[in-house]
């Protein structure tokens, strides 16, 4: 696995520990993959949230357009007012400000296959239970990697854009309910990359982008191993200047568990899957796309790539990494043999779900 190929080629020791788990949290109610997560306070107790995705059947019937929350001491998650559109949304993604939620994206699926980025986007209030649609996205993009910035501006990096990837870095100024462009990604245009954000520096890994045709001239998927860090001007949020990270061992990964971590001065990246797929989890080569367990880490104050222990259970199609109550987790998503789950399951010794789905 990556993670271990890591310590082989020098990047860093393999490391244990530093990945508490103490909670245990229940199942969704429903299993869900590619779903967008996040993760805050909420009238002082800490908070998840999961929007949309992918069902177990994996058709295009099978797209949700479900929410749900859970709050620290409560025995079960609580199901939400579904996302106000019409169809389910796959590949979207959420983050948390001043106190809502904010989903963005994501793309609908018809019977006959064809696929629509879509461009709403919404606030939702976890005190109202409500949804406020707030402005469109200006390219409408879904498996974009998102974060936050001062509290106020929400990045969406790269993705998908009805037909083809896109380099764009779209910007959502959470006080102005505005957008603006920054400066674009310089590598591989991606789309299902991950990544996260400590201070003003973020940094996105790997992700899947289209490699070339085939004999009967379609398009062929597959991963990029490349790992990017973006500096943010502090003085000017839409400009950044990017630096090509060492390369990562191995093969690109696809739908990771991404996020930044201040405390630990990294961003992590958990799970994912070296088969580029769509989203059924069978890969554009035909072959089951397998989940890996690997654990690993951009560490700011190394300067360099660090490898952990691979967490218990294998995962993919990930939509976030959200921290609780010390370790991190991800909130469903899918494990051997494309099975969907709705487990929430810890980067460290044991699946903190409290059942199984």
């Amino acid at each position: 696995m990556k993670a271990k190929l890591l310590a082989v080629l020098g990047f860093v020791t393999v490391m244990t520990g530093g990945l508490k788990a103490e909670t245990c949290i229940p199942a969704l109610p429903v299993a869900h993959a590619n779903n967008a997560v996040a993760a805050m306070e909420v009238d002082g107790k800490r908070t998840l949230f999961s929007f949309a995705g992918l069902k177990a059947g994996k058709t295009w019937r099978d797209t949700s357009k479900q929410a749900f929350m859970f709050t620290e001491g409560d025995a079960a998650w609580q199901r939400l007012p579904d996302l106000p559109v019409g169809e389910g949304r796959l590949a979207a993604t959420a983050e948390a400000v001043g106190g809502k939620v904010y989903y963005f994206g994501g793309y609908t699926v018809a019977e006959d296959g064809a696929e629509v980025s879509t461009p709403e986007n919404f606030a939702f209030d976890p005190h109202t239970k409500t949804y406020t649609r707030i402005v469109d996205m200006p390219v409408p993009t879904d498996d974009a990697v998102s974060f936050v910035y001062k509290n106020r501006y929400i990045y969406l990096v790269s993705g998908w854009h009805n037909t083809g990837n896109i380099r764009d870095v779209q910007v959502y100024d959470t006080a102005n309910d505005t957008w603006f462009n920054a400066s674009e990604y310089p590598g591989s245009s991606v789309f299902g990359h991950a990544g996260g954000i400590v201070g003003n520096q973020f940094v996105i890994a790997d992700g899947v982008a289209v490699v070339g045709k085939d004999e009967k001239g379609r398009r062929k998927f597959d991963t990029v191993n490349e790992g990017w860090m973006g500096t943010i001007d502090p003085d000017d949020p839409a400009k950044i200047t990017y630096r090509r990270l060492p390369q990562l061992p191995g093969r690109g990964h696809y739908r990771m568990g991404g996020s930044g971590d201040e405390t630990g001065s990294r961003v992590l990246f958990v799970g994912g899957t070296p088969n580029a797929y769509n989203y059924s989890g069978i890969g554009y080569n035909g072959e089951p796309s397998p989940p890996k367990a690997h654990v690993f880490a951009w560490d700011f104050t190394k300067d360099n790539w660090v490898a952990y222990q691979d967490k218990p259970t294998a995962s993919m199609d990930h939509r976030g990494l959200v921290k609780w109550s010390g370790t991190w987790i991800t909130i469903g998503g899918m494990v051997e043999g494309q099975a969907l789950t709705g487990k929430v399951l810890t980067s460290v010794d044991h699946s903190s779900a409290c059942s199984s789905f």
